[in-house]
């Protein structure tokens, strides 16, 4: 007889999708609260930086963030450090470094005037977006597979559920997201279960108060 409540049943997992995709990724982000719109606060972001710059030569390695304790402690904590560093690069320069925390930067009310047809920011929603998606395609193919999908399950849950509740949510999640029957989330899929949800909000952490 199965639980009232469980996580497999279907008044849980029909909500999963978008939480799946935000409500841990969300929360893993937190300990970075960041405001960049003053010279002052890039300043003091600069400061951070050359804190957490141990060996002194302008660059973080991923040791360095390695040491922040909220990624230390974090299960998705090496996902979150990569999507810092280029591929096949293993320091990050203070440019790289803002750029990656731009994608979390606000989108202030006069941002979203702004012309059009200039280059899209950082901090959009499209490209807010693609960044949470790279954390869950592991493979880089441009698609999240239902492998992908139980590889950061098992990471963000540990041995807390078994393997056939993981594998119960994971072909939920591809059943409700997957429209063209490969059984797997394109990114065009992954927008498409996200369109209800407030993501530049839930994208927008304050850092350096």
């Amino acid at each position: 007889m199965k639980k009232s409540g469980s996580i497999t049943s279907p008044s849980w997992s029909d909500k999963f999708s978008q939480g799946l995709f935000f409500g841990l990724f969300c929360h893993e982000m937190c300990f970075l609260q960041f405001i960049w719109v003053s010279h002052s606060q890039i300043t003091r972001l600069y400061s951070r930086f050359t804190s957490l710059d141990k060996g002194e030569n302008g660059t973080l390695s991923r040791e360095d963030f390695q040491r922040i304790p909220e990624l230390a402690i974090n299960p998705l904590g090496d996902r979150i450090i990569n999507a810092f560093f280029p591929e096949g690069e293993d320091q990050v320069n203070f440019r790289g470094f803002m750029r990656t925390l731009a994608h979390f930067r606000p989108i202030e009310d006069n941002e979203k005037s702004k012309d059009q047809n200039g280059p899209e920011p950082l901090n959009s929603r499209s490209n807010k977006l693609h960044f949470a998606f790279r954390l869950y395609d592991l493979d880089k193919d441009d698609k999240i597979s239902r492998d992908e999908l139980l590889q950061v399950l098992r990471m963000m849950v540990g041995v807390n559920i078994s393997d056939e509740q993981l594998g119960s949510i994971a072909d939920r999640t591809i059943q409700e997201a997957d429209q063209d029957g490969d059984s797997a989330i394109s990114f065009a899929e992954f927008v498409k279960v996200l369109e209800k949800v407030d993501v530049e909000q839930k994208m927008s952490i304050r850092f350096l108060h």
